[in-house]
């Protein structure tokens, strides 16, 4: 729309200035000064949606790159939940800025973000060729954030992997908070590496929450060095009862968890979204 407005001041020409000056007004006050470039409008959220960030509340969601998806579409998925805390995967830099702008100036969600970026990948995350995006982790979290570390796992696999972690505000206490994205499907052999380098620094803290892609259903045995140190936030999914964990991607199987170590789940929810292979899991903390 903008170069629909600059068209027709250009060819009203000299005599009509006011007129051109009054359509570009008029275009101006429809799209906005703070609208982002070709997204003039939010896309309504569903009824139910949250009106603010909730305060206790931690989401973790990997967002799927490289796909042919909308930030404006994500930032709206996030936007409807509002959860303090967002840990993703698969993010690339350039995508996250647009998601926290759009979730600024279309939903009036205010994020702070760091990013643990792995690989800088010109396949997944475009750029130019000798400046690829920034591909890995990054936390959105309400409250400010300190203390961040960002690592890469001594193997990552067939793709560099590794963690983050932060120390933020959620449910009005203070919380390390790590995000993760362990190595593909078909190399256990890795991922029990990389779980057990995760474990050993969960470990140093009395309180933690831990988001993630583990790529990992519940019983795998990569798995065991973190289940020892924390609970999924659905108390009944145990590695002992698998079957009874609710899946997170598109393939029926858990591989997204919520880890919490001295926090106590009051309630979480699995969101089906069609921008992601996979879903959304959010939950509400009790950090009492």
């Amino acid at each position: 729309m903008p170069g629909v407005c600059l068209e027709e001041a250009t060819v009203l020409g000299g005599s009509a200035r006011l007129l051109a000056g009054a359509a570009i007004v008029a275009c101006m006050v429809l799209l906005g000064p703070s609208a982002p470039s070709g997204v003039p409008f939010a896309r309504p959220l569903p009824d139910g949606a949250v009106g603010d960030v909730v305060p206790n509340r931690v989401m973790t969601w990997n967002l799927c790159n490289p796909c042919e998806t909308s930030n404006v579409d994500r930032a709206a998925e996030i936007a409807t939940y509002a959860p303090q805390v967002v840990g993703l995967q698969e993010a690339c830099v350039r995508d996250v800025e647009r998601i926290r702008d759009y979730l600024r100036r279309l939903y009036g969600l205010v994020y702070h973000v760091e990013y643990g970026t792995v690989l800088r990948n010109w396949g997944r995350c475009g750029g130019v060729p000798w400046s690829p995006g920034g591909f890995g982790q990054a936390i959105l979290s309400a409250a400010p954030m300190t203390d961040r570390v960002h690592a890469e796992y001594p193997d990552g696999g067939s793709e560099d992997r590794g963690y983050m972690a932060v120390t933020t505000t959620v449910g009005g206490r203070s919380v390390r908070v790590f995000n993760t994205h362990l190595a593909e499907r078909r190399q256990e052999e890795v991922r029990a590496d990389q779980a057990g380098v995760l474990a050993e620094v969960i470990a140093r803290h009395d309180r933690t929450i831990v988001l993630g892609d583990f790529n990992a259903v519940p019983d795998a045995p990569e798995l065991s060095p973190i289940w020892a140190l924390a609970e999924d936030t659905d108390p009944q999914c145990l590695p002992s009862y698998a079957g009874t964990c609710e899946t997170t991607t598109d393939w029926h199987s858990k591989f997204d968890y919520v880890f919490l170590r001295g926090v106590t789940p009051l309630g979480h929810s699995v969101e089906p979204t069609p921008y992601s292979d996979h879903h959304m899991l959010h939950t509400d903390v009790d950090m009492t």
